[in-house]
């Protein structure tokens, strides 16, 4: 099952490649390694574009990525989601109603278990494996922790999404613009 229709979220991380965005089909995208000026403008530009941007609140320069930080982002910029690797960011965003994306760095076997109980106590919306080109990963994290997971980082192929989606992401973060106009085009298409 795919997420809102989308096997692919696009992941920005520049301002050109945002512009192009805003031409596609999709309409959750995911805004990266922003600046705080520059979040309310590019939330603002992506809904008027009728798209649901998720922003990483890891990556906003000159915002600490805390609870605080996740309240302000919450009411005041009003994003569709947050994503973030901290549980307090995900657990604030939840209280405020919008979609939380918990990031999993797949890193070895204890942070692993020990992402499980966070994932507990947590419960985000969606998680987010990376390196999303491990399928066995993909579909073992999905499983366990019984909550949806997206695939991403290193994701350089449109083979990379194919074995994400069959291993059982719900959709595949990716920044390149290549394979987000390759699946727009097969959703387009009919394909999809």
């Amino acid at each position: 099952m795919t997420f809102h229709d989308q096997s692919i979220l696009p992941a920005v991380r520049k301002m050109k490649d945002m512009e192009k965005l805003m031409k596609l089909s999709y309409t959750y995208i995911v805004i990266l390694e922003t600046h705080i000026n520059q979040l309310k403008p590019i939330v603002e530009m992506a809904k008027a574009h009728g798209k649901k941007p998720i922003l990483h609140a890891d990556l906003i320069d000159g915002l600490k990525n805390d609870e605080f930080a996740a309240e302000y982002l919450c009411q005041i910029v009003r994003p569709a989601g947050l994503m973030s690797t901290r549980a307090g960011v995900i657990a604030k965003t939840k209280q405020n109603g919008l979609l939380a994306i918990q990031r999993l760095f797949l890193l070895d076997t204890n942070a692993l278990e020990k992402s499980y109980v966070i994932f507990e106590r947590t419960r985000p919306d969606y998680i987010e494996v990376l390196p999303g080109i491990i399928p066995s990963m993909i579909t073992e994290v999905a499983e366990r922790a019984g909550i949806p997971v997206f695939a991403g980082g290193l994701v350089r192929t449109a083979s990379d999404v194919e074995q994400a989606l069959q291993a059982g992401a719900s959709a595949v973060t990716t920044s390149k613009v290549e394979l987000w106009n390759y699946f727009d085009g097969k959703k387009q298409g009919g394909r999809s």
